[in-house]
């Protein structure tokens, strides 16, 4: 990424209401992502699936390659990098090969750093026994249902409808609001890509998540600009964080030009693929 070597930080944008993925320029060649970043470290937090591997159709596939690998590890060695996901962290650390960078789990609800053990938090424990009761009830009622798969979560269960046909997918919004009624105020769902996914109804999400490491890593600078890059609904929370910041950090969503038409985004640039996060990143790096 080229960085022009004397212009001041863009603060101008306006979030009051949210732009559309279309309207945002590429992080790679954005003049006002070089001028946020210029004289200033960056610290940067990455969702996992669509962001540092592609969007596959057996979760467990999703392994990220050598290279990404190599990139993560070179801007390592030059700022703060935490991987934020929906998934289960031990998960994070299997496919992504990754074992020395902070991760935060389960929508930031366990976080983990290699030097610091658990980080904890307002919404780190005190609903085990609640999760356990709604994935084995979730668990039961899927198997009725052709190409469901469960999830198990450390702190959700995630209900993927993927495989479903297009004329059962309504069953699977049903048992959800089933499990939801049978808990009132307890649960709530987070919608993705072809999954739903039932957690806790905590006030805690990936954009309190990022707060919290901020503060724990002691990265609330001037000179340190917040990057988040993200490719999912649940990611709007964090594109929001850093957007409300006192000098706001940058959102980057990971969208195929063809979906960014009409989808409201909290975020400040965009990239096309995974590709093109990599260049992003290793532009960080070097």
């Amino acid at each position: 990424m080229t960085v022009p070597a004397d212009e001041s930080a863009d603060h101008s944008a306006d979030h009051s209401a949210p732009a559309t993925a279309d309207t945002l320029p590429s992080a790679l060649d954005a003049p006002a992502v070089a001028r946020r970043l210029d004289g200033r470290r960056p610290a940067v937090f990455l969702d996992y699936d669509g962001v540092l591997t592609p969007i596959v159709p057996r979760p467990e596939d999703a392994v990220m390659t050598d290279g990404m690998r190599a990139i993560l590890r070179s801007l390592a060695g030059r700022c703060s990098v935490c991987i934020v996901s929906g998934r289960d962290r031990a998960v994070v650390e299997e496919l992504s090969g990754v074992d020395d960078l902070v991760i935060a789990g389960s929508h930031g609800f366990d976080i983990w750093d290699p030097q610091r053990g658990a980080i904890e938090h307002e919404a780190s424990r005190g609903w085990e026994d609640l999760v356990a009761e709604v994935t084995q009830r979730v668990q039961v009622a899927a198997a009725d249902i052709e190409g469901t798969q469960v999830e198990p979560k450390h702190a959700s269960v995630a209900l993927h409808d993927r495989h479903v046909a297009a004329d059962e997918r309504p069953r699977v919004a049903a048992l959800v609001d089933e499990v939801l009624a049978e808990h009132p105020g307890q649960l709530r769902v987070t919608p993705g890509k072809f999954v739903h996914e039932i957690q806790p109804k905590i006030d805690w999400n990936k954009g309190k998540a990022v707060d919290h490491l901020i503060g724990v890593l002691d990265l609330d600078h001037p000179d340190i600009v917040p990057i988040y890059l993200g490719d999912d609904i649940t990611d709007e929370d964090a594109f929001r964080a850093l957007a409300r910041r006192e000098t706001p950090g940058l959102g980057v969503l990971v969208i195929d030009p063809a979906d960014a038409a009409g989808r409201e985004t909290a975020a400040t640039a965009v990239l096309a693929t995974v590709d093109e996060v990599g260049r992003f990143l290793d532009g960080l790096a070097r």
